[in-house]
């Protein structure tokens, strides 16, 4: 990837929403055109139409985004060019001199967010209870199209450019040697990076795993027999979500374009376009989003996508993905890979192994797709256990 002085500074930043912007937000949400929705429809049609009403409301009178910002404010920020693109990013380096770089990479429908409570332990345990040789230098970016990254400007951006983005942003920060996680797109990146860059990266941790973790159709009946219990689950699994919980996916991958229109204009679009998947891909147990994950960690993760207006183009690296593929696991990864499943995860490590070195596979029936959200505790405890033996 060219590299040239004059757009690879790395400069600080810090969020500053002006005042208007909340503002408009707020006029918006109260001049809200409600849709109609079937008697005891809740949410077998999408996202329930009482449900996002009460939601709104909160984040109309409740919600205070300045104590948020300024909260993501105390960690440090940073922007760069790379490849024509804005890439906005955290970079906590540990107390310990010994730690080890890992760069951590969100998914869609979420956002740097997701990970705001993993910091402190990662960065520093030592100050959280935690061994002081499993520390990070951690390192959190925004993909390109999403949140304060900005909207992309030109075509092109699939996972195998955003692997390449984040090998060089690694680079510049001075890390030749360096770890990887990520959950559901970052899930689809993090291995990318290990396959663009073997021998820089250590080692790749990753949840909400599917694409180079699953089968991709019809699985024969002899291998079926040869399944547990568990992985049968997860097969039925994948049968609904390629199925009935597929819309969001087909559309973002064909015309992104048309579904911006609703995203950016309205605020009460954005949420329940964003709120439908906290719902489905939590833990079971959770009747609503905020029982799984806290309502305000909810909004400012919405937040990033309205106040940034990236809800178009944070959905075009579906379309990107789809229409270049130059980024699936074809040949096996040399690079040692973890994988956390999490209670209604799809990975299953028969097809996980035939595209991945999995040498660490862990079970859990906390959480769900949102695990740094959902189960913090045990994604970090995993991260640390599986980083133990690569450092």
């Amino acid at each position: 990837m060219a590299d040239n002085s004059a757009t690879s500074e790395i400069r600080p930043f810090r969020i500053e929403i002006p005042q208007a912007q909340l503002d408009d937000l707020r006029v918006r949400l109260e001049a809200t055109r409600w849709p109609d929705e079937l008697p005891g429809a809740d949410w077998a049609y999408g996202a329930s139409l009482s449900y996002v009403k009460g939601l709104a409301e909160y984040w109309r009178t409740g919600y205070d985004w300045r104590k948020h910002e300024a909260r993501i404010n105390e960690l440090p920020q940073f922007v760069t060019e790379i490849d024509g693109a804005q890439v906005h990013f955290l970079h906590v380096r540990s107390p310990e001199p010994d730690a080890l770089p890992l760069i951590l990479t969100h998914g869609w429908p979420g956002s740097v967010v997701e990970f705001l409570d993993l910091i402190g332990p990662l960065s520093d345990p030592r100050s959280h209870g935690g061994d002081p040789s499993q520390a990070f230098h951690v390192v959190i970016p925004s993909i390109p199209g999403f949140g304060f990254s900005g909207p992309t400007r030109e075509a092109g951006w699939n996972a195998s450019r955003v692997a390449r983005a984040w090998h060089e942003l690694m680079r510049r920060l001075g890390y030749e040697r360096y770890g990887a996680q990520g959950g559901d797109l970052g899930a689809i990146i993090s291995p990318t990076l290990g396959r663009i860059a073997p021998e820089s990266v250590v080692g790749v941790h990753v949840n909400a795993a599917s694409v180079g973790f699953i089968p991709l159709g019809p699985v024969a009946e002899e291998i079926k027999a040869e399944l547990s219990e568990s992985d049968l689950r997860r097969l039925d699994l994948i049968a609904w979500f390629t199925g009935d919980g597929f819309g969001y996916n087909k559309l973002q991958s064909t015309r992104p374009q048309t579904l911006s229109y609703g995203l950016t204009d309205s605020p009460v679009g954005q949420l329940a376009w964003i709120i439908e998947k906290f719902k489905e891909w939590t833990h079971e147990s959770a009747q609503l989003p905020e029982d799984a994950v806290d309502r305000d960690a909810l909004l400012t993760n919405v937040m990033f996508y309205w106040l940034t207006a990236t809800g178009g183009s944070s959905a075009r690296i579906y379309y990107e993905n789809t229409h270049n593929l130059d980024w699936f696991p074809g040949a096996p990864s040399p690079v040692p890979t973890g994988v956390a499943t999490f209670h209604g995860d799809p990975a299953i490590r028969r097809w996980g192994e035939q595209v991945n070195n999995i040498v660490r596979w862990t079970e859990f029936e906390q959480g769900g797709h949102f695990a740094a959200l959902e189960a913090p505790a045990q994604l970090i405890g995993d991260i640390r256990e599986f980083f133990d033996t690569l450092r």
